[in-house]
């Protein structure tokens, strides 16, 4: 059987939920890592919050279709929408094509910036991923 090689970039935290998360200054980045996507099969749609909108960490702020599922998007951290990637609107594909870089979600300004610490490692994560496969 043939071993498929998922990537996790050692820059980002990850959550349980398989959200990554990528600190940029006082905001942060998410989206949903190489094992998500990969999981949900071929993505048709992405349900984002609004601009403005505050997020809990461990609720749904969205969620993704794929042909196989709707799949629920959950927050790793709290915080203030600060810009949604409106691109996955017309391109949901992007979420399979490249889900670290042009397929980040939202960006919020997080309640606490030290919650991403909080989040998985990536050799953390890679351990998660291991015993779901």
């Amino acid at each position: 059987m043939e071993m498929n090689v998922l990537n996790v970039p050692k820059d980002l935290r990850y959550s349980e939920e398989h959200e990554w998360v990528k600190t940029e200054g006082q905001t942060v980045k998410i989206g949903i890592t190489d094992f998500a996507q990969d999981e949900l099969g071929d993505i048709v749609f992405v349900e984002l919050p609004e601009v403005g909108d505050d997020i809990e960490a461990d609720a749904a702020f969205g969620s993704v279709e794929s042909v196989k599922t709707v799949s629920e998007l959950y927050a790793p951290i709290s915080g203030k929408v600060v810009a949604v990637n409106e691109e996955l609107e017309d391109s949901p594909e992007f979420v399979n094509e490249s889900p670290y870089e042009k397929a980040w979600m939202i960006e919020i300004e997080p309640n606490d910036l030290g919650d991403v610490e909080k989040l998985l490692s990536p050799e953390d994560y890679e351990k998660v991923i291991n015993e779901e496969d």
